[in-house]
């Protein structure tokens, strides 16, 4: 295994970072092969090592998390108001857009109707709440994104169905669904 190159520290703080979220202790003991004690001691040392990295070990009696220290919160202030004063830009703009009149999209369904990687766009978009994830209905392993009532707000509606042209572009869009799903069940039918 390669994590046993690493001192138990370093493999916990690699776990925790590449988690990007709060992680069980019992979790955490089991993928470090490590006793409950031990994990104690190794949480320690964790917490040495960052101390005065910009880094924090969140601990609850349950859970672990990396966050940033607060000593750092002026400087990660700065950086949220530096990205939310930019404009959004057309590829946000897109983005929103084909969220808005789908009324909701996954980001697979986002990619496809802009032909490009949306992930950044969906950030944006998230950071300023102008859209919201959840988990997709039809598929529990997706992200449905929708507009926020913020965003609605922002734009002057009271709901999707108002934007300019709504109706046309959600026929023309059904429509083209409908063809391409026809044409992938005749190519696999060949």
């Amino acid at each position: 295994m390669m994590w046993r190159m690493l001192t138990p520290p370093a493999a916990l703080h690699a776990l925790l970072f590449a988690s990007g979220e709060p992680l069980k202790k019992k979790q955490l003991a089991t993928l470090l092969n490590l006793k409950e004690e031990e994990l104690t001691v190794v949480i320690a040392a964790l917490n040495k090592l960052l101390a005065g990295s910009g880094i924090a070990l969140i601990e609850t009696s349950a859970e672990l998390e990396l966050r940033t220290a607060p000593e750092a919160a002026s400087l990660v202030k700065k950086l949220r108001e530096s990205e939310l004063s930019r404009d959004l830009g057309a590829a946000s703009l897109e983005t929103l857009a084909v969220i808005a009149y789908q009324d909701g999209s996954t980001r697979s369904e986002i990619d496809w109707v802009r032909g490009v990687n949306s992930s950044t766009s969906l950030r944006n978009l998230l950071l300023r709440g102008l859209i919201e994830g959840k988990e997709d209905e039809r598929d529990k392993r997706r992200i449905r994104y929708n507009l926020t009532t913020e965003a609605l707000a922002h734009l002057g509606i009271t709901n999707a169905s108002q934007l300019p042209r709504a109706e046309e572009l959600r026929a023309a869009a059904a429509q083209i669904i409908e063809e391409e799903a026809k044409e992938t069940a005749q190519a696999e039918v060949a």
